[in-house]
């Protein structure tokens, strides 16, 4: 019998994340400008509730960063979806995006106090501060900006872990920041949504288990994508026999037939997390609602009287008392 992942809950909040939010919260006073980045494939799940509390009083920009990798019409639909609540945002590739567009972005959030200290006589260098959860892509971000590898990175959750100020010209600066959960995951779906595109480590959670919920849910948005990639013949299995279905359609059997549920485990979430299935969303912006139509106010049919008979007198209405 399989224990099933969602059956264990996910939650993660190691030691350096407490000490990384102290910090963050110290150099606030510093920056003109936060950035925030989550993950265009899940947007819902990959933004911090604590950041906006804490960045309330600063100038912020919203970046769906890993646009490339999220299906476009999705994106779009969560840009909508953001805009209509007031947030400034935009969606980016940190691979092939342009930082003209963005430093143009943060140039705009900048110019209140661009133009306050232009107006003492001061060119005002604005400082800015990256945020996210972890395995967003702050430091890819901030490299592309840059134009040079200057912050480290990788691609699994906390490579970075102290903050990191690059000069991206003589008057702007931006901080990199160590990525940041919340110390208690409510939300499971969330949960599992950070955990599929690397946010949360690996080593904390049944690979086996999380690759079986992955596999099942994309079984059920990107079939076809699903099927053709891991050359699975039965495809209405589910469980620990979908699992199997995908070693033994791509090969990954260990002696005497059995399937290496581990390496097929590991390479179903690289490979997703790779988009080599494809642009895929896994959430979805929240639907627009139509307002509602009032219901036609019923009127008293007209009595139509005889035409030989004579109207009946109406008595003059008594005056209503106050």
């Amino acid at each position: 019998m399989i224990l099933r992942a969602e059956d264990k809950a996910i939650n993660w909040y190691p030691g350096h994340m407490a000490r990384a939010k102290r910090k963050l919260v110290e150099q606030l006073s510093r920056v003109d400008v936060v950035v925030e980045l989550c993950d265009a494939r899940i947007p819902r799940a990959s933004r911090n509730p604590d950041l906006g509390e804490l960045v309330k009083n600063k100038k912020r920009l919203l970046i769906l960063n890993k646009a490339d990798l999220a299906d476009e019409a999705a994106t779009r639909a969560w840009l909508n979806h953001y805009r209509a609540q007031g947030v400034d945002c935009m969606s980016f590739d940190s691979a092939k995006g342009r930082a003209k567009d963005v430093i143009a972005r943060i140039e705009k959030c900048a110019s209140e106090a661009v133009a306050r200290m232009a107006a003492r006589g001061v060119k005002k260098t604005v400082r800015v501060m990256i945020v996210g959860v972890p395995n967003v892509g702050k430091s890819t971000f901030t490299n592309k900006v840059n134009g040079s590898s200057i912050a480290k990175t990788g691609d699994r959750p906390g490579v970075t872990r102290n903050n990191q100020w690059v000069r991206i010209t003589p008057y702007l600066e931006l901080l990199d920041t160590p990525g940041l959960l919340w110390p208690k995951l409510e939300n499971q779906n969330d949960a599992r949504a950070l955990a599929y595109v690397g946010t949360i480590n690996d080593m904390v959670m049944d690979q086996q288990m999380l690759a079986i919920n992955l596999l099942e849910l994309l079984m059920d948005i990107r079939r076809d994508a699903a099927v053709t990639r891991f050359k699975i013949k039965d495809a209405e299995a589910r469980g620990a026999k979908l699992l199997e279905e995908a070693c033994r359609g791509r090969g990954w059997l260990m002696p005497g037939g059995v399937a290496d549920t581990d390496r097929g485990s590991a390479v179903v979430l690289d490979e997703f997390r790779a988009g080599k299935l494809g642009r895929l969303s896994l959430q979805h912006a929240p639907q627009k609602k139509e307002p509602e139509k009032k219901a036609p106010e019923n009127k008293e049919p007209e009595n139509k009287e005889p035409e030989n008979k004579e109207p009946e007198k109406k008595e003059a209405a008594l005056p209503v008392e106050e």
